[in-house]
């Protein structure tokens, strides 16, 4: 297993640097800077400002000096936030981030498994199951989300309709994410389920008089988890670097809206910081995955890990 985890750790490293490379230098091809106001600025402020944050330098040396930087745990500044460092800014809004997608990952994988095996079931209870995973994938989260606020917090006042200042303003928006990621573990865990359902093992456990729920959960949800599980890695990074449609309607100040705003300003520093940051998380929780994988199944760790 220490082999596997090491070979999946320096396949990550080179990946990492590449995302980030490729960025670098696209952002930086985009039309227009980071000083190009709504408001017209002189030709002379924006060389004395590309002058004083090195952008004038030839893209090379831009690229190393950003490099060294890197190494130092040095992000720079923001160019449309003055008196702010990158790392504080991500510090503050990912923390939001990272706690709606919390709760938002947990919602899902619960809901998307008991989906997920009612579907593998038969009659009504399957139907609906397999209704409601579809309609799951097909809903997307600029629907959802006005229709929870009318229903729970317009109609009901059960909860706020925006904003982030109490335990319950996560209800509505955690639902509205998890939704979709809900939909696709019913949707892997269901037909991985039925799967397993036809295979000899379990013909031989019900020979010998083991019942249903024992066949179900001592057997078949082990070996039936793991195409879940593989899809949770990339979902689960997802889930923590924000969403900014949900972010928007629910007025959230989560990293996700904020990740749009700076693309849109060209704040070079902020946008590297927020690819970076959501690199990380890819490759971390797909690191995470790949071990519940080794784990479930530990064969996947001796083939691999040579």
């Amino acid at each position: 297993m220490t082999r596997y985890v090491l070979k999946r750790l320096c396949e990550a490293v080179p990946v990492f640097f590449a995302i980030v490379t490729a960025v670098f230098f696209m952002v930086r091809f985009v039309p227009g800077g980071p000083f190009d106001r709504e408001r017209p600025v002189s030709q002379e402020t924006i060389e004395a400002l590309n002058a004083y944050y090195g952008l004038d330098e030839p893209l090379a040396a831009q690229y190393f000096k950003f490099l060294g930087n890197l190494a130092r745990g040095e992000l720079g500044p923001s160019y449309k936030y003055e008196g702010w460092k990158v790392s504080e800014i991500l510090r503050e809004k990912a923390a939001v981030s990272l706690e709606l997608g919390s709760y938002a990952l947990a919602l899902a994988i619960a809901a998307g498994i008991a989906l997920g095996l009612a579907a593998a079931a038969r009659g009504k209870i399957a139907a609906f199951a397999s209704g409601a995973g579809l309609l799951g994938i097909c809903l997307p989260a600029f629907v959802l989300g006005p229709l929870l606020i009318l229903a729970f917090s317009t109609k009901l006042g059960a909860f706020n309709s925006m904003g982030w200042d109490s335990p319950s303003d996560a209800v509505l928006p955690s639902a509205t994410l998890a939704l979709f990621y809900a939909a696709w573990i019913a949707r892997l865990t269901g037909n991985s389920v039925r799967a397993q359902m036809k295979m000899p093992y379990v013909r031989a456990a019900r020979a010998k008089g083991a019942g249903e729920a024992r066949i179900l959960f001592g057997h078949v949800l082990r070996n039936a988890v793991s195409p879940a599980i593989a899809y949770l890695g990339p979902a689960a990074a997802g889930l923590m670097t924000g969403s900014f449609v949900v972010e928007t309607i629910f007025q959230i100040p989560g990293l996700g809206r904020f990740f749009i705003s700076s693309a849109l300003d060209n704040d070079y520093t902020m946008i590297m910081g927020c690819v970076m940051l959501y690199a990380a998380f890819i490759i971390i929780f797909n690191l995470i995955s790949d071990i519940a994988l080794a784990v479930v199944n530990p064969r996947i760790a001796r083939e691999f890990g040579k």
